[in-house]
């Protein structure tokens, strides 16, 4: 079944004010539906996903009313996810730590979010802000590599481009498990982080043109959700 854009739901805000079991449901809901979509696809039936979370398909239903709510319920929490790791990094007073941190948890998240992110904003290209909240992490990543700069610990040449080029990297890991996938890209991300330290710095080729949009699509027709 199609979806509109003019019928997406906004971010659903189902978490608030749950009682502490409805709660600890909504979560393992949400929780087992974002595994799910990503190893199996959105065309995971709505029993399946009540089946491995240990709740009743009327459970289920009651809090996602359809297939729709729910898929932008994962994603909402995992972009939201996302980009609180860069206001984590830019709390935390060491910014080379900070620097290190919120790559290392972005490329982890990718690791494991294996398609489901892109797939969805293809299907759902309405349903969140997007632009507005990855032009905060865009900002926020560039104050970060400013701080990191003036301790003198990650090279100066270190270019915004730079960290599309890793994320497309780290992208391109693809693997049967999710385990595997992570090992790799915890793998990868140390060798980059390993480069990117101001005492490790060589002469490079100048920066690629590289935005966001190369590596998070904001939208497109031709996927499907059924309502299953």
């Amino acid at each position: 079944m199609s979806v509109e854009a003019s019928r997406m739901p906004t971010v659903p805000d189902t978490a608030v004010g749950l009682r502490a079991d409805a709660r600890r449901n909504r979560d393992r809901i949400v929780e087992v539906a974002r595994e799910l979509f990503a190893d199996r696809g959105l065309d995971v039936p709505m029993a399946a996903i009540a089946r491995h979370a240990r709740v009743g398909v009327a459970t289920l239903y009651r809090r996602f009313p359809t297939k729709e709510s729910l898929v932008t319920e994962v994603f909402a929490d995992q972009f939201e996810a996302c980009v609180s790791v860069i206001d984590d990094a830019l709390a935390d007073p060491d910014p080379w730590r900070g620097f290190c941190a919120a790559i290392e948890k972005v490329c982890t998240m990718q690791a494991v979010d294996r398609g489901f992110s892109a797939a969805f904003i293809a299907a759902f290209p309405d349903a969140v802000d997007i632009e507005r909240e990855r032009h905060r992490a865009i900002q926020g990543f560039a104050e970060l590599t400013r701080r990191a700069k003036a301790t003198g610990q990650l090279r100066a040449d270190f270019a915004q481009d730079d960290l599309v080029l890793l994320v497309m990297a780290n992208g391109g890991i693809i693997t049967e498990s999710a385990e595997v996938a992570q090992a790799a890209s915890r793998r990868l991300v140390a060798y980059l982080l390993s480069a990117f330290r101001a005492e490790q710095a060589e002469p490079l080729p100048p920066p690629a043109p590289l935005n966001l949009r190369d590596v998070l699509p904001s939208g497109g027709a031709g996927h499907q959700v059924p309502a299953t």
